[in-house]
């Protein structure tokens, strides 16, 4: 298996936008056990695209926080399984992952084109009224 984590360098953790995400961290996943890790960076690639860089690299499972309906199905499409909604150290998620205890959201879906921004995929009559510290909470930011 070849997983792949939104990442965030400068903080070892998830990245929270998967389309504007720079660098992807990549686990080569051998019998339940971490086999070797590469940081990739995407080199400018954004959002529907980040899917093709993800397949040219035998990618099949992405862990992520926010994440966008284009971008889902462009991921869906190449046969790349999607956890998002998560959040917080990279090696710990994936360490959770491993052993079936990764902590994630299946319905994230946002969308965060133009000024501004809604919160897609929430819950019937929750409208993400107040974004402290620009997170409503739901991993979408």
């Amino acid at each position: 298996m070849k997983l792949a984590v939104t990442y965030e360098a400068e903080t070892g953790e998830i990245f929270q936008h998967f389309g504007h995400t720079e660098t992807f961290k990549v686990y080569e996943v051998e019998d339940g056990e971490i086999r070797s890790v590469q940081v990739m960076d995407t080199n400018g690639t954004g959002h529907g695209a980040l899917a093709g860089l993800l397949v040219l690299e035998n990618v099949d499972t992405l862990i992520c926080g926010g994440i966008g309906g284009g971008a889902r199905a462009a991921l869906a499409q190449a046969g790349i399984q999607v956890y998002p909604g998560a959040a917080g150290d990279a090696d710990a998620n994936v360490a959770a992952f491993l052993v079936g205890a990764l902590e994630y959201a299946p319905d994230t879906m946002c969308n965060h084109h133009g000024e501004g921004h809604t919160c897609g995929g929430h819950e019937e009559g929750h409208s993400c009224g107040s974004h402290e510290g620009g997170s409503c909470g739901h991993g979408c930011h």
